[in-house]
């Protein structure tokens, strides 16, 4: 999902500053909720485990160039349902922006549009949540519908920001369009396995007992509301 450099330029570059402006307001609204819900220290705790694995989804697991951009693993359902929207937009963030210092730093000018293209889709993904998983329903107990329904928000979230970069840099040519369409195309793959791991993951928390009540969790992920 890496906007690559090039596709973006000039004064066009201005928007994803505004576009990462908004994305940064809700992580901070999302903060303080949970801060007030579940205290800094655990938020802090989670925001650190999922800097981690973003860390491993972007540097570890495997990738592929596809079209305008790249295949990635980016489990960001699996983020949000283990840890909760803030600890998940914490480590998005943290974890593209040191990847972008560390080890590609061609990537950091695109660093606005390439964040706007991960947490915008995550919050939207939350909203979808709260709309269609039931109160009652703790998370280890959601259904597979339900999680297929957060991946297609997020990674379909993913797609649409990807092609709204590569059309506003590069115009709306014949070679843009396929380059956009082979990649839409592509990333549906992640759709797919994604729901899986994330019961495959649910049904672990499910066995281990003993996170429960852990701060390095999501209180929502045991605990009905």
């Amino acid at each position: 999902m890496h906007i690559e450099p090039g596709v973006v330029t000039g004064a066009k570059l201005g928007l994803s500053y505004a576009t990462a402006a908004l994305a940064f307001g809700l992580v901070a609204k999302s903060s303080l909720d949970t801060i007030k819900k579940d205290g800094l220290t655990s938020l802090l705790m989670r925001a650190l485990m999922s800097t981690l694995l973003v860390f491993i989804f972007f540097e570890v697991f495997p990738k592929q160039p596809v079209g305008v951009s790249e295949v990635h693993f980016i489990l960001g359902s699996t983020l949000f349902l283990v840890f909760g929207p803030a600890a998940a937009a914490l480590g998005l963030s943290a974890g593209l922006l040191v990847q972008g210092m560390f080890f590609a730093p061609f990537d950091l000018p695109q660093y606005g549009m390439n964040v706007t293209t991960l947490l915008l889709p995550l919050f939207a993904m939350a909203a979808v949540a709260r709309r269609t998983i039931s109160e009652q329903t703790a998370y280890v107990d959601i259904q597979y519908s339900q999680a297929l329904r957060l991946s297609l928000t997020y990674q379909g979230g993913i797609i649409v920001w990807v092609a709204f970069w590569a059309f506003y840099g590069q115009g709306f040519g014949a070679e843009n369009l396929s380059s956009v369409a082979t990649f839409g195309m592509a990333y549906l793959s992640v759709v797919l396995l994604e729901p899986l791991f994330d019961l495959g993951i649910l049904a672990g928390a499910k066995a281990i007992k003993r996170l429960q009540g852990s701060p390095w969790v999501e209180t929502r992920l045991y605990q009905a509301k």
